[in-house]
């Protein structure tokens, strides 16, 4: 990690203080829901300072903080994706003994980065086990999704630690405000205007005399109370605590009526333009509002509002939205059914803003509805409201403006609910395309065909192989063009065709000895698989259709390559089976001639032609059991019969086997043994361990010795090492000498004798057996085999 970076990061863990603050028990909740679902014992946040590594939210076992070193966390927080560790023990950091904290070692890590929204990685979230691990796609993704909510709420704190540091600062102007406002509460008690002054909470800060007497209460009655306590009719107060809400927003200067109920019960109407003092973050310290009676004008428009009750009684039967609203999207009035679709009252909407039943991204969208139907004098589209428990429906509208001598101009609308057609365009359009994204992205090729056999739908993989664009096969019959004719030349009728019969009934096939002939005619082999596609019983396709085939889909593999696999598979076998043959007719007939008795007067040259004679076949009888035992391996015949065994036992007689050879060359073997189970086929377990002390044997110095190790790793598995005294295997020749015909020093080979095929069958015997066999070889210190192998039959390595 760079140094800019540590200061980056350490600049943002100051900003949220989280080193310094008490564990939260909400990030806590968080790691434990990441160790539940990603099924490990130990998870925690660790947060990077300038020496340590800091863990916090803990869940499981584990120490507070280390310094920072060799660990996971470091990798982790330079990325920006999950970081997996599946099984420490094999990764090249931490082999062999895994990841080691407070004395426990760890195989299987993953960590989500913590990102903060400036872009700096400020530590992971991270889970770890004893045991390893694959982590699936979804629990990568929710590891992901969980790092991100544990920097939320590191926002969250940080939000409200700055908000307290505000409201400190906001008591102290108002102290400061304190003489300005005796000085304006003078000056404001002169003007004839109501003026009020409201805090951000909507309770009376100043109250004018002009106020004091259109509601019949002095100022010290009022004073710190909400305004709706006292004046607003007990009908309106839902209504106008949301306005005040909506007010408070902005934006300012704004305009708004409403109802104040004076003390001795009557009822006037106000109108109010209001601004706010706001406060050096931009936000609203105070509301001001000034105000005007205009009762006497409602009080006319009431007739009007008696006149429209015909109009309502109308509407109301409606099963549509029927409303109007004036110039700024205001409610005038509203259909019970309409109020209703929202979960709402009439009484609640009627007289609010249209925008305060919208998301705040569609506002901008409702002003230009105004303008045009402003200018024009209709619109007709789509709105979007909010219900009140959040879900968004959308209404298509079409309204019109109405203009009247004597009346303020507004608008009538009507509208219809189309939230449910819409989800349903949107999940059809969302599923198609899903299913275009598969079709797209799969590697076989895929058709649909109707019951004239003409493409409904085919993939690019499927066009691509047979030559054409997918456009220039939709709608066209496709049998004529790419099945009609069979591998031999012979013509294929489209009723004999295996694709044409699941029509009929009904059940899918599976075919491998076809071929397609693409666009320029050429042929290529397939094997494909069809299966009808049956109408549905619920409806959804037509009655008609119910249980019937309405059409075929096709998914079809070009097996051109795995043919060709196949011949250079049985290439292979008539090479070797070559090889073998020749040298064992010249041995054959030298041994001839030794039977014959052409060397009977040189009894020393026709002993050496006998040791000779012996010794290659020998190595050729080697070589065929050798190529017998792995192709049986690896065609999955050989069978297995695993036991628990003791492995320290099964070294002993892999020894004893060799022993012989062992003796020629005066090496010694030292076993050591803890004891430690397998569970294997001992006599297949025998010949892979008899196999790598044989080389062993043969690359060793005379006098040497052969180190044979048996540890216990854990409760699962078992680790075995063979380890020679010889000159050792090239680096680049450590994973290639497992490989079949390969072997790490040619000349050596010649020289020592051998197959290449001895390695390849002993990795071949691990992995039946679920374990692994890989070779180490530092500089001077020989070559050293290790295989671990489970120690049960439930456990497999992963």
């Amino acid at each position: 990690m760079s140094a800019q970076d540590d200061l980056l990061r350490q600049d943002a863990l100051q900003d949220y203080g989280v080193l310094s603050a008490a564990s939260d028990p909400a990030l806590t909740e968080i790691t434990a829901l990441a160790a539940q679902i990603c099924g490990t014992p130990v998870a925690a946040l660790s947060l990077f300072t300038a020496d340590f590594v800091c863990f916090q939210s803990r869940v499981g076992p584990g120490p507070d903080r280390l310094p920072r070193g060799r660990m996971p966390c470091e990798i982790c927080v330079r990325g920006n994706q999950v970081y997996e560790i599946n099984d420490a023990r094999y990764h090249k950091d931490f082999q062999p003994d895994g990841i080691m904290v407070g004395g426990r070692s760890f195989r299987f890590y993953a960590g989500a980065p913590l990102t903060t929204p400036a872009g700096v990685n400020i530590g992971c979230l991270f889970v770890q086990d004893s045991v390893p691990h694959t982590l699936t796609e979804m629990q990568r993704s929710a590891l992901c999704t969980l790092s991100r909510q544990v920097v939320l709420r590191l926002e969250l704190h940080s939000h409200m630690r700055r908000m307290e540091r505000d409201e400190v600062a906001r008591r102290r102007i108002e102290s400061e405000l304190t003489i300005e406002r005796n000085f304006v509460s003078t000056v404001l008690d002169t003007v004839d205007a109501l003026v009020a002054v409201f805090d951000p909470d909507g309770r009376i800060v100043r109250f004018n005399r002009a106020c004091e007497q259109a509601s019949g209460y002095d100022f010290s009655t009022l004073q710190r109370r909400y305004v709706w306590e006292k004046l607003i009719p007990i009908q309106d107060i839902p209504a106008a605590i949301v306005n005040f809400q909506q007010l408070r927003k902005g934006p300012f200067p704004t305009q708004f009526e409403n109802h104040w109920l004076r003390k001795d019960g009557a009822l006037r109407r106000i109108a109010w333009s209001a601004t706010a003092l706001l406060d050096a973050r931009g936000r609203p310290s105070f509301i001001i509002a000034t105000g005007l009676d205009i009762t006497s004008q409602r009080e006319a428009e009431t007739t009007l509002v008696e006149s429209e009750g015909r109009y309502r009684q109308l509407v109301e039967g409606s099963l549509g939205l029927v409303c109007t609203h004036d110039l700024s999207g205001r409610l005038i009035s509203l259909n019970s059914h309409g109020a209703e679709n929202f979960g709402r009252s009439v009484e609640e909407m009627t007289g609010a803003l249209l925008t305060s039943f919208m998301p705040e991204e569609y506002h901008a969208e409702f002003a230009e509805y105004l303008r045009e139907i402003e200018r024009t004098g209709e619109a007709q589209g789509r709105l979007l409201l909010l219900h009140r428990d959040g879900s968004l429906h959308v209404i298509a509208f079409r309204n019109k403006l109405i203009t009247q001598s004597g009346r303020e101009p507004h608008v009538l609308g009507f509208g219809i609910d189309i939230s449910k057609q819409v989800r349903a365009e949107d999940k059809l359009q969302r599923l198609t395309s899903q299913s275009n994204s598969i079709l797209e992205s799969v590697g076989d090729g895929i058709y649909g065909i109707d019951l004239g056999g003409r493409v409904t739908i085919i993939n690019p993989a499927a066009a691509q192989m047979l030559g054409y664009k997918p456009e220039e096969l939709i709608g066209r019959e496709l049998h004529p063009l790419v099945h009609h004719t069979r591998a031999d030349g012979a013509p294929y009728p489209a009723e004999e065709c295996p694709i044409t019969g699941t029509l009929s009934h009904h059940g899918s096939v599976r075919v491998s000895n076809e071929v397609f002939w693409r666009k320029d005619g050429s042929s290529f082999p397939v094997e494909y698989v069809a299966r009808p596609q049956i109408g549905s019983t619920d409806g959804t396709m037509g009655k008609k259709n119910a249980g019937k085939a309405i059409g075929v889909v096709v998914a079809f593999t070009d097996t051109t390559e795995r043919r060709a696999l196949d011949r250079m598979k049985d290439e292979f076998i008539s090479t070797v089976s070559h090889e073998l043959r020749t040298p064992l007719t010249s041995l054959r007939g030298a041994l001839g001639l030794l039977s014959g008795g052409a060397l009977e007067a040189r009894p020393e040259k026709m002993r050496q032609m006998l040791e000779v004679a012996v010794g290659n076949t020998d190595r050729l009888i080697h070589l065929v059991n050798d190529i017998l035992d792995i192709e049986r391996i690896s065609s999955g015949s050989s069978e297995l019969l695993p036991l628990s065994c003791r492995a320290g036992e099964l070294l002993r007689r892999a020894a004893g086997m060799q022993r012989a050879a062992a003796l020629k060359l005066k090496v010694t073997f030292s076993l050591a043994d803890d004891g430690a189970s397998i569970w294997v086929d001992p006599d297949r377990m025998l010949q892979a361990l008899s196999n790598l002390i044989s080389n062993a044997i043969k690359f060793s110095p005379p006098g040497g010795k052969i180190l044979l190790t048996v540890r216990r790793l854990d409760d699962h598995e078992t680790q075995i090492d063979i380890q020679d005294e010889g000159e050792g295997i090239p680096y680049d020749k450590l994973e290639h000498i497992f490989e079949r015909f390969q072997q790490g020093d040619a000349s050596d080979t010649r020289a020592m004798g051998g197959t290449g095929l001895g390695l390849a069958i002993c990795r071949s015997i691990v992995a039946q057996h679920g374990g692994r066999i890989w070779a180490t070889s530092p500089k001077g210190q020989g070559a050293k085999f290790h295989i671990i192998l489970p120690r049960n039959a439930v456990t497999r390595l992963r």
